[in-house]
């Protein structure tokens, strides 16, 4: 059985605005086991992002307040680690890939200097080292002239340039688990095609555990080993890649496979939308948060939110109805 390198209990996060407590993540439980990768879908909002910037604690507190039973990265519990030791951890053990390049990298400083940081503050490399690594992690993502591109800014990069880039930062110290946080979301799919194939080259390459987050379910089945569905700060589903695609057990995971186009011809019909918009998360309702949005909601959805439940092995929703069904199990 392999080692789980993350493992993550009862993670909360909310937020203290003026207009009252947003409960952004509400009590999610996850691990990544080593070599695995893990996908985390949902619509905007739903707390994908926001889960992980919990556990490498770069949230602001305040206005932000997490807390969890347990955030166990390999031998460290990290709800106990100190700032330094987190910023041990971060970059050098865990690294991560931010959604838009651009404003993830400092605009005044030169892409060398920034890929060579890491590796001088947590490897102890000369700055003659670090350029040379610095270089070949250019040229390992597919960066032409990766040397000479090193004294050039991020503006001097195009959009996927900056993305690669980005990439070869997070590998500068070979860390144990990367998180890609909507890697592809700005990029043409052309060059999504090809971030994602780069991805997973370097994932089986240094064999890596891998957390992608991303809205879009069609991005992470040729690249999960396994799915965590989010909606509204909660996990509703969570299984293997292939259970998710061919048999889901969740309303909302079926929705929103309805809503996503087939190359296989086998989807005839006119796609489908999913009614209703996401419930507030200034106020939770007290019963499941899909059900006013649910075709198969019954009275005690409306009045108690499920527990995830195991329906088959390694396959957990958080459901009242088995909509193979209809009935309340």
């Amino acid at each position: 059985m392999a080692q789980r390198v993350l493992e993550v209990n009862n993670l909360v996060t909310c937020f203290k605005t003026n207009e009252g407590t947003v409960h952004a993540v509400n009590g999610i439980s996850f691990y990544v086991e080593e070599g695995e990768t893990l996908g985390i879908v949902g619509e905007s909002g739903c707390g994908k992002s926001v889960s992980m910037l919990s556990v490498l604690n770069l949230l602001p507190q305040p206005p932000a307040n997490v807390s969890a039973d347990s955030i166990r990265f390999q031998d460290t519990e990290l709800t106990k680690a100190s700032k330094g030791e987190m910023r041990n951890i971060r970059g050098s053990k865990i690294a991560m890939i931010f959604q838009d390049p651009l404003t993830s990298l400092n605009p005044v400083l030169t892409m060398g200097f920034q890929i060579m940081e890491p590796l001088r503050l947590h490897l102890g490399m000369s700055e003659e080292e670090a350029r040379n690594r610095a270089g070949e992690l250019l040229h390992l993502v597919g960066i032409p002239e990766p040397h000479d591109r090193l004294s050039d800014y991020p503006h001097q990069f195009s959009g996927g340039m900056r993305q690669r880039a980005m990439i070869a930062m997070a590998l500068t110290c070979n860390p144990p688990l990367v998180i890609a946080d909507e890697p592809t979301t700005a990029l043409d799919v052309t060059i999504q095609a090809q971030i994602v194939d780069l991805v997973k080259r370097l994932r089986d390459k240094f064999g890596m555990s891998l957390i992608w987050i991303t809205h879009d379910l069609g991005v992470v089945a040729g690249l999960a080993d396994r799915v965590n569905v989010m909606y509204a700060g909660f996990v509703v589903e969570t299984a293997p890649i292939n259970d998710v695609y061919m048999v889901p057990r969740h309303p909302y995971t079926a929705a929103l496979l309805r809503s996503l186009p087939r190359i296989d011809g086998s989807q005839e019909e006119q796609l489908e939308s999913i009614d209703g918009m996401p419930p507030e998360l200034l106020e939770l309702p007290p019963g499941c948060p899909f059900a006013p949005r649910c075709a198969f909601t019954k009275d005690i959805c409306r009045q108690q939110n499920p527990h995830l439940k195991e329906i088959n092995p390694e396959h957990w929703i958080a459901c009242w109805v088995d909509i193979t069904t209809g009935k309340v199990r």
